[in-house]
């Protein structure tokens, strides 16, 4: 009886712990909080809809720029990318991980290790492609999108770089990396030789990158990259080589 009852007891759990791994995981913009070095920091997390842990997903790092800094961990989804997403959701079947950099003053290498924690928690709790994670981000995001792309060569299977500028001294760190660049040519607030000087960079350390640019767009290049280019399709193409 006891053996009975006892077997019964570890078939109910394994059922348990089956059907808790199989059981859908919420879809949408998600609100995650990590506990970072004594606080709580707030991000937000797209997953797709008809997510499943049965496959591997392409995942996407998305940095936002000066206007949406901050700690509600919530605007920088309006803008960019987030914003890409919600005007056409079916059109980008990846997990995309949006960060918020906390202050205007800051840089995103100085959040580099923060970004790569929430990163490593997303891939802990759900089913990320580690051969297919992007990188990408507008104005100081696109900056962001150059420096960290520079300091993690071999994790990110392409960066897409918008409106941003970075240090030609990091490029034969990108050389490798496949490569899109936008920028719109009236842009005031970061110049279009932002671009054109990391790609001149990266072309001369002999990689292959993109270069898009718009005549008479100043800033928001992102929604022509997100909505007009095909970038998920770009994307969903890119993908680390085997080694």
């Amino acid at each position: 009886m006891h053996r009975i009852l006892a077997v019964s007891l570890v078939t109910a759990c394994a059922a348990l712990a089956t059907s808790a791994y199989a059981a859908p995981k919420e879809t949408g913009f998600l609100s995650k909080t990590l506990s970072w070095k004594g606080k709580d920091v707030r991000y937000v997390l797209f997953v797709p809809p008809g997510y499943t842990p049965s496959k591997a997903w392409p995942t996407i790092v998305s940095l936002n720029g000066a206007g949406e800094c901050g700690t509600d961990g919530m605007k920088h989804i309006a803008v960019g990318l987030g914003s890409a997403i919600q005007w056409n959701v079916d059109a980008w079947p990846f997990l995309v991980l949006l960060p918020q950099k906390p202050t205007v003053q800051s840089a995103w290498e100085d959040h580099d290790e923060l970004v790569m924690a929430m990163l490593d928690r997303t891939r802990k709790d759900y089913k990320v492609d580690a051969k297919r994670i992007c990188l990408t981000g507008l104005s100081q995001g696109g900056h962001g999108t150059w420096a960290l792309g520079a300091l993690h060569p071999d994790l990110f299977a392409a960066i897409v770089p918008i409106c941003g500028w970075g240090d030609p001294k990091t490029a034969a760190k990108l050389a490798k990396t496949p490569l899109w660049a936008f920028h719109g040519e009236a842009d005031n607030a970061v110049p279009l030789s932002g671009s054109v000087s990391m790609v001149d960079a990266v072309k001369a350390a002999g990689g292959s990158p993109k270069l898009t640019t718009y005549p008479g767009v100043g800033h928001n290049s992102w929604d022509n990259a997100y909505r007009q280019e095909k970038l998920n399709e770009w994307l969903l193409q890119q993908s680390l080589p085997s080694k």
